[in-house]
């Protein structure tokens, strides 16, 4: 049984005194004993700010889970992740984020889309938590070519 629920929730993440990350989900369950527990049965949304507390990228996902001690979330099942300064999306079925490291990654497959291409990842990827630079696991892609002729 949770020791505390509750509905429509917000939490910030702050660094610093500066906001880092805002959650909402539509419920929230927390778990305690030896290893202390957040679940998000009903998905979240997780917007994510930069230096100057503008939205700099975005998660969802139907689903989600935080360990407390070790501040790494589980989001799975419609994850999508965007980053709106580059206008790049993320689609994946699990998606991890190490809070200590500021990092989120995938060990399945990934479809990232760009304003030119598409990008598949077999293997799943890893990325700094704003998606700035990321890396690809066993890559396929699609790419737009255009025709000089026309």
């Amino acid at each position: 049984m949770p020791v505390e629920s509750a509905k429509d929730i917000e939490i910030i993440y702050s660094e610093e005194g500066s906001p880092r990350a805002l959650l909402t989900s539509p419920q929230y369950n927390k778990y305690e004993g030896k290893n202390p527990y957040m679940e998000f049965p009903d998905g979240i949304k997780l917007i994510f700010f930069d230096s100057l507390n503008n939205e700099k990228s975005q998660l969802t996902a139907n689903y989600a889970i935080s360990d407390e001690k070790s501040q790494i979330m589980e989001a799975k099942n419609n994850v999508v992740v965007i980053n709106y300064e580059k206008n790049e999306t993320i689609n994946t079925e699990h998606l991890i984020w190490d809070q200590k490291k500021q990092l989120i990654y995938s060990n399945v497959f990934v479809k990232i889309s760009t304003k030119d291409e598409v990008i598949y990842g077999q293997e799943g990827f890893e990325s700094d938590q704003n998606m700035d630079k990321w890396i690809i696991k066993k890559t396929s892609a699609e790419f737009k070519i255009e025709n000089e002729d026309e």
